[in-house]
């Protein structure tokens, strides 16, 4: 009889559970880093970051509407945030969104609006003041006509009044522009309000 030679089997490597768990974990928290995406918190909310999810462990911040933080991990419905003070922590996935809040869209409308208003009150006094020197300026020809005198010495006056007179086109042009832009924002602001009020069944929350 022949006898042969018995090989050793493959020995399976097998993980601690310790090792097995960190190194899901230190996978899981590169994942996390690479799809971090900036939320915001939803209107009138002032939501607690917890360090465990479901609202359990300790409370680390409270973060408010329009607060902006950063989703580096999401579990179920809820979701690990970046504070920008560097804290993380866990919050419901429902109080986060990719804009900012109504409300504070409708306050960066309004600031834009007045601004606007402020720059069209500005070309306003300029066109004043320009219509004031085209008087002045016209205003020795038209004393010269009155004496009748046949050929006045002001052709220089009138010639160099074309001057102001584009001054005072430019800014006809330019405040029609500045108003059809106070327009347009107008129009966009009433059209948020009204997103607003039908949002919150025609309450004025603002």
């Amino acid at each position: 009889m022949s006898f042969r030679p018995r090989h050793p089997a493959p020995r399976l490597v097998r993980l601690r559970p310790f090792g097995a768990a960190a190194l899901t974990a230190a996978l899981l928290v590169c994942v996390g880093v690479a799809r971090a995406e900036p939320m915001y918190v939803i209107e009138q909310l002032v939501v607690g970051v917890n360090s465990e999810p479901g609202g359990e462990g300790e409370r680390l911040a409270s973060i408010r509407s329009g607060d902006r933080v950063e989703v580096v991990e999401r579990n179920g419905d809820h979701a690990r945030v970046r504070l920008p003070s560097g804290i993380e922590g866990w919050v419901r996935a429902s109080y986060l969104s990719r804009e900012l809040p109504l409300r504070q869209r409708l306050d960066e409308r309004t600031r834009e609006l007045e601004e606007l208003r402020a720059q069209l009150g500005r070309l306003q006094s300029e066109l004043a003041d320009a219509r004031a020197a085209n008087r002045t300026e016209t205003a020795p020809v038209a004393a010269a006509a009155e004496l009748g005198s046949a050929q006045p010495p002001a052709q220089p006056p009138i010639i160099g009044s074309g001057a102001p007179k584009r001054t005072l086109s430019w800014g006809w042009i330019v405040t029609v522009a500045v108003l059809a832009l106070v327009a347009g924002f107008v129009l966009g602001w009433k059209a948020l309000d009204r997103r607003i009020r039908r949002k919150y069944g025609g309450l004025k929350i603002y």
